[in-house]
């Protein structure tokens, strides 16, 4: 009986991840529907709560998807319609080796973080691969080589992302593979 209370009283002392805790998703409502991402807290826990902080804050909100790529990727999550960028927070640790390393690679239907060229730069804005995208993954120790961070998965609502991947691009302020007519961010919140 001693032996089956001290385990019991060492589940309930030990990290709710460890339990096996659900993933944490979110549902994000865009002007083409909604689509549910579910995150791995475990693979990449910085970019994760990076991600958590903008969606609890609204951040995301009246953003746009503002970059379309049909065969590669839908980005969005920085930029309003007029293409102004919203002020940030921080960059996030780019965490892409380890995510990698654990198998979760910017293959179709993950969620990774966008950035500049500089491997530490992400922030708020997102990117879902629509294809299997390995130039993406790391590949060296260099700057260019550090990848892109994948840290969750559409785990429903891809139909969504490939509508969005359809639609007609224009060049709009000097950029390129805008949509001609703006795909919204109606709202991102975190599942019950």
């Amino acid at each position: 009986m001693k032996a089956y209370l001290s385990a019991a009283i060492l589940c309930l002392a030990l990290p709710a991840a460890a339990q096996g805790a659900p993933k944490p998703k979110v549902q994000i409502d865009t002007s083409y529907g909604p689509f549910v991402v579910e995150l791995e807290p475990q693979l990449a826990p910085k970019t994760v709560a990076n991600f958590l902080r903008y969606v609890e804050e609204g951040f995301y909100t009246d953003t746009i998807f503002h970059r379309v790529i049909e065969g590669f990727m839908v980005q969005g999550g920085g930029l309003l319609k007029d293409l102004s960028e919203k002020p940030t927070h921080e960059p996030v640790f780019n965490e892409a080796r380890l995510t990698f390393a654990a198998g979760l690679k910017n293959t179709r239907g993950t969620m990774a973080m966008a950035r500049t060229d500089a491997p530490h730069s992400s922030t708020a804005q997102f990117y879902i691969n629509t294809a299997d995208n390995a130039s993406l993954d790391p590949t060296g120790e260099t700057d260019a080589g550090y990848g892109y961070c994948a840290f969750a998965r559409v785990v429903s609502g891809m139909a969504v992302v490939d509508k969005i991947e359809k639609v007609h691009t224009v060049w709009f302020h000097g950029m390129p593979n805008v949509p001609e007519y703006p795909v919204r961010i109606k709202s991102a919140q975190v599942m019950p």
